[in-house]
């Protein structure tokens, strides 16, 4: 499940032939997709992502805060990370693409959701948001810390990146039940394997080189 995007996160010439302007534009459709997602179908019907975005979703209904603001915060200690592993290049991306992020997700806040009806949420929700996600790794950045953690602690320990990506969100999911309840933490889950599906073909079919 994470083959794909992993090996674009740690190829320091991925879509370095790419211009300013396609990059950019790239990286504005893939942010622009994950923001539509998350406030338009999946924050507003109580269904989370995971990483850190589903933590700041969770924080952001307990403490009554803007997601956006814990999305930036949460991220701040992963994004040093990634630049002393995956270098500056990877951390200007990332951190544009959280600002835009944030910027997008502040705008779209006072929209209501579009659709309350939980099989559209869990299809369209986990497809635009595993495609802005896709496209976004793809043009070399990240929205989830820990990913970038799961990469560098696979390297130095006898567990995979895919193994410590799904143990963080293990415990995400499962803060969801107490939050929001056990149906939609369901839901969560399941938008969660549409959107990992979706990046990894995303990332192998519609941009392979």
């Amino acid at each position: 499940m994470y083959k794909e995007r992993i090996k674009s996160y740690i190829n320091e010439k991925r879509s370095a032939h790419l211009s300013f302007f396609k990059r950019g534009t790239g990286l504005l459709i893939g942010v622009s997709l994950v923001a539509a997602s998350l406030q338009l179908l999946l924050v507003k019907n109580y269904i989370i992502d995971g990483g850190i975005v589903g933590i700041s979703i969770l924080l952001s209904h307990i403490s009554d805060n803007e997601m956006e603001y814990y999305i930036l915060l949460l991220n701040a200690p992963f994004l040093l990370l990634g630049l002393l592993y995956l270098g500056k290049r990877f951390l200007m991306i990332s951190l544009g693409s959280l600002l835009f992020l944030s910027l997008e997700l502040y705008m779209l806040e006072p929209v209501p959701a579009i659709t309350n009806n939980p099989i559209l949420v869990i299809l369209l929700g986990g497809i635009c948001l595993g495609m802005g996600v896709g496209m976004i790794i793809r043009f070399g950045g990240s929205l989830d810390g820990t990913e970038i953690l799961a990469i560098i602690l696979s390297k130095r320990t006898s567990f995979s990146i895919g193994q410590y990506v799904l143990f963080f969100n293990f415990f995400i999911f499962s803060s969801a039940i107490f939050v929001f309840g056990l149906i939609e933490a369901a839901y969560s889950l399941a938008t969660f394997c549409v959107a990992c599906k979706t990046i990894d073909l995303t990332l192998k079919n519609i941009y392979k080189k």
